[in-house]
């Protein structure tokens, strides 16, 4: 699975589906020129409906960007939500933090926009304010897998898991210069609450399927919490003795093919076409080229395609299912 379930024993983060970061994507705006989208799917309530739609008032759900290839955030950008009303509506507010600000867990820097109402209907609420263009809803998974397959075994049932599921999506468009002068940049997500005073992170990434695949359950926590700028340090080396478990990889072929993921940053080359791992749209078959890596080719697909619901504008998922 992606980002979806990615605490210990294929549970929510936290034990909380509002707190789970599902999906992280990062194209060029296939209509404006110069432009470039990132989105930021979360809360995997559709695993646990009593977790309910809203995103988990106060928490900072956070996207990180570095210009410079040094594996620090260098742009950032947060979005803190609000409690839900008493007809259900919710609100967020966006900070813009650049530099040392970065490459903080809480909400820092400029507010770029405050109390935007997040969408629960089928008609997103696209609010243009400045270079930056918003939405924050209530949305269709674009995720496709079947997941039952994949845990059988691998025997395909043709169901994809999540045909009916939905998420919140967080998209984004802007400029490229907002997120530097170079094409080249790597971006992260995060999920942080408050805990005694201080800002844990309880759920992170960047390429999909990664902690599922890789992480032993009593590593998936601390993974979460952890920095990317110490994956090679800290997993590598594991890392290895599962492909070469999983795929019949020799170490040096292992080693080489972990510098794809390693560390847990999605680059984007925005000079060239994006399609993951350069950036991530929202129809490749994340799936498939998964499956390949860890089974170092056996495996080629789960037989499931694209969903058919998305926008070819902005913000590009697919409305809300029933």
């Amino acid at each position: 699975m992606s980002h979806h379930l990615s605490g210990p024993n294929l549970r929510p983060p936290a034990e909380d589906a509002r707190l789970d970061l599902t999906d992280l994507f990062a194209f060029q705006s296939p209509d404006r020129q110069g432009h470039t989208v990132l989105i930021m799917d979360v809360n995997s309530y559709g695993f646990d409906p009593s977790a309910g739609p809203h995103p988990y008032p106060g928490a900072v759900y956070r996207l990180s960007v570095d210009t410079d290839g040094d594996v620090r955030a260098d742009v950032a950008f947060s979005f803190v939500f609000s409690e839900p009303d008493a007809g259900g509506g919710q609100t967020v507010t966006v900070y813009h933090a650049i530099g040392e600000r970065a490459d903080e867990h809480h909400a820092g820097g400029e507010v770029l926009l405050r109390d935007v109402p997040v969408s629960f209907g089928a008609e997103p609420n696209i609010v243009r304010e400045g270079w930056l263009t918003l939405a924050v809803g209530l949305r269709s998974d674009p995720f496709f897998a079947d997941l039952e397959g994949i845990g059988n075994n691998f025997t395909w049932t043709g169901n994809d898991t999540m045909a009916r599921n939905n998420v919140i999506s967080i998209a984004l468009e802007m400029p490229d210069w907002i997120l530097g002068e170079s094409p080249q940049i790597g971006l992260w997500g995060r999920v942080v609450v408050e805990r005694d005073g201080q800002w844990v992170s309880v759920d992170r990434g960047a390429h999909p399927s990664l902690t599922a695949y890789f992480n032993p359950e009593d590593a998936k926590d601390a993974y979460n919490a952890g920095e990317p700028i110490d994956d090679v340090v800290k997993y590598r080396d594991a890392w290895v003795k599962v492909l070469e478990h999983t795929g019949g990889y020799t170490p040096e072929e292992a080693a080489k093919a972990l510098e794809t993921v390693l560390p847990d940053v999605l680059r984007f080359d925005r000079s060239k076409p994006a399609g993951y791992p350069n950036g991530r749209r929202l129809d490749d078959d994340i799936t498939d080229l998964r499956l390949q890596f860890i089974s170092n080719g056996k495996i080629q697909g789960d037989g499931i395609g694209p969903h058919t619901d998305l926008l070819p504008g902005f913000p590009y998922t697919g409305p809300p299912h029933a």
